[in-house]
């Protein structure tokens, strides 16, 4: 599948690094509203520079990948679509749920397939979490925790500003790797319950040309909230930018027999660790938690997947006549996942976010 490449930014480099590494993908051009830009990654990855225009008017791209900003991602994929490209888009499929719909419409009257970040999900670490599930490693799941612990991104970013604007935050921005890590391993999220804060008003870049510079936060920057799944299942989600140091985990699922520790999900791989209960603990818990020894599941899927799977998934999905893994329609349930969380957030009520086929 020949692709081209929309937006040439930070994260462009780990994509063209990512399509090499993939038989199914071949960049052949790439485009940005800066042309300066485009121009450099160009010439670093031996393909054509282009107008975005030009981008979507070129016969021989086949497949957008959309890197623009967030706020661009609906009107370039709408418009990539509408040029009969088939596209990928870097997360979030759009801004709303309104917007994401309307992309999965327009993909699927037009035969074309759609997908979206993140696509770390296909790698050996949740994988290999979804198939120890699958086979009963810890019984009937009844709840779990996700966690992002951090304190922002203005301490390596130099121009984090979007993060800290409506559309940005640690929901907005990890929270779909969480989100879909869970909904992959779990099912589909039912209904949520949420409450918000931002602790700290402003925010002081600590490096680049802007370092000392103040910025004001304009969205929510802790965020806590419950996720009832469908199975019935209940999972604790934080998403925070306030905290300092931690020693929660990133993912835990518990179930009736065990408990599972996932790895970070904005990353392919990683350790999966269970905890069985053994046939005295189901009977009376150990007085005290912990004693009995975390093992280390071998990955079930090979190492060394990286950004690009969902693309080269998509291909194949296209060959195969299948629904992608990394698809639209998993991005636009996840986004409004999300969207949910930030309405319960501002409403104090419990929400039932918008659910999709295949995920219901």
């Amino acid at each position: 599948m020949r692709i081209g490449i929309l937006g040439c930014g930070h994260v462009s480099h780990q994509y063209f690094e990512g399509a090499r590494w993939y038989d199914e993908l071949e960049v052949v051009a790439c485009a940005d509203l800066d042309a300066e830009v485009a121009a450099k990654a160009a010439e670093r990855n031996g393909v054509s520079a282009l107008t975005p225009d030009e981008l979507l008017a070129d016969e021989a791209v086949e497949l957008v990948v959309n890197l623009t900003p967030p706020s661009h991602h609906f009107g370039e994929s709408r418009r990539a679509l509408e040029a009969g490209k088939h596209v990928y888009s870097e997360k979030p499929l759009a801004l709303s749920t309104e917007e994401g719909r309307e992309l999965v419409a327009l993909a699927d009257s037009a035969g074309l397939a759609l997908g979206c970040a993140p696509d770390t999900f296909l790698g050996p670490a949740i994988q290999t979490a979804r198939a120890a599930l699958h086979d009963g490693a810890i019984g009937d799941v009844v709840a779990g925790v996700a966690f992002v612990s951090e304190h922002g991104y203005e301490h390596f970013h130099p121009n984090v500003d979007p993060f800290y604007q409506p559309g940005g935050g640690p929901l907005r921005d990890l929270g779909p790797y969480y989100v879909t890590a869970l909904v992959t391993c779990l099912g589909p999220v039912a209904a949520v319950v949420a409450t918000h804060k931002s602790h700290f008003p402003e925010r002081v870049i600590g490096v680049g040309s802007r370092n000392g510079e103040r910025i004001q936060v304009r969205v929510p920057t802790h965020v806590t909230g419950a996720l009832e799944f469908a199975s019935g299942a209940l999972v604790t989600l934080i998403t925070s930018w306030d905290i300092w140091s931690t020693h929660l985990p990133f993912i835990e699922i518990y179930g009736e027999t065990g408990s599972l520790s996932l790895p970070n999900p904005d990353l392919f791989a990683g350790p999966v660790t269970l905890r069985r209960a053994g046939p005295e603990e189901l009977a009376q818990p150990p007085a005290a938690p912990g004693e009995l020894p975390w093992e280390e599941l071998p990955p079930r899927f090979p190492q060394g997947a990286r950004r690009g799977a969902g693309i080269a998934d998509l291909v194949a999905a296209l060959r195969e006549g299948r629904e992608p893994r990394a698809s639209g329609r998993l991005a636009l349930h996840v986004l409004a996942v999300l969207e949910a969380v930030e309405l319960s957030g501002r409403t104090g009520e419990r929400v039932r976010p918008l659910i999709n086929s295949p995920y219901v």
